[in-house]
């Protein structure tokens, strides 16, 4: 094989923010998004965003490039149970560079392991990502 999977690191300060963001004690919807830093070859943080909607957060994701989002959501059941899941959103939309689609696709499960996420969902539309599209995904993990 010519072409070697890259996988990148992930920035010391990212994991601590992600680990701190899995223990957050606030009940509204949270979001942070990551991109990869190609020169570095290390995933970063490039926004974090409070009390935000699976449709605004839509909005913060670019069409045409991938991105990591780590989103806590808040998931009211089906019995009237609330639960705050912490979802790992794979954006890699149709139409992306194919290295920048590998870089991300190679490093996408360091990533998942790195903060230990078991909700793993990718999207290839941006559009795709809406309020009833999440809560169909997170019914099956019941």
């Amino acid at each position: 094989m010519s072409e070697s999977l890259v996988v990148c690191e992930v920035d010391e300060d990212l994991v601590k923010k992600l680990r701190d963001f899995r223990f957050r004690k606030e009940t509204n919807n949270a979001a942070i998004i990551m991109k990869i830093d190609k020169d570095k070859q290390l995933v970063i943080l490039e926004e974090e965003h409070e009390d935000i909607s699976p449709e605004d957060l839509k909005n913060e994701l670019p069409e045409r490039q991938p991105r990591f989002v780590v989103y806590s959501y808040k998931y009211q059941h089906d019995d009237g149970r609330v639960s705050y899941p912490l979802c790992f959103i794979f954006s890699s939309p149709v139409g992306c560079k194919p290295e920048q689609q590998m870089m991300y696709a190679g490093s996408k499960n360091k990533l998942v392991q790195t903060v230990e996420l078991t909700k793993v969902f990718e999207i290839r539309n941006t559009e795709d990502l809406t309020e009833e599209w999440l809560q169909e995904k997170l019914g099956f993990f019941r």
